[in-house]
């Protein structure tokens, strides 16, 4: 299942993303979308969890958690329409 992880400061690094999905379960992938000018986080992340149960736990144990000082959104990612 396919994570979106919004309002993050940026601060956070992909590492620290990771080890928090990993108390949930295992993780496939996690991308921190960074601004290809500056090289800087834009602020979400999306994070590959291939069993739905562990992605459904993590997204409610994760959801509005203070993370450097912001409370995080985690939801599933909609997927985007094919052209």
């Amino acid at each position: 299942m396919k994570i979106l992880v919004r309002n993050l400061a940026r601060t956070v690094t992909e590492a620290e993303l990771l080890t928090l999905f990993q108390q949930y379960g295992t993780v496939e992938s996690c991308t921190l979308v960074m601004d290809a000018e500056t090289g800087k986080s834009k602020g979400f992340a999306f994070v590959e969890m291939p069993h739905g149960r562990e992605a459904v736990k993590a997204i409610k144990g994760l959801n509005t958690l203070r993370l450097h000082g912001q409370g995080i959104r985690v939801k599933q990612a909609e997927e985007k329409p094919q052209a």
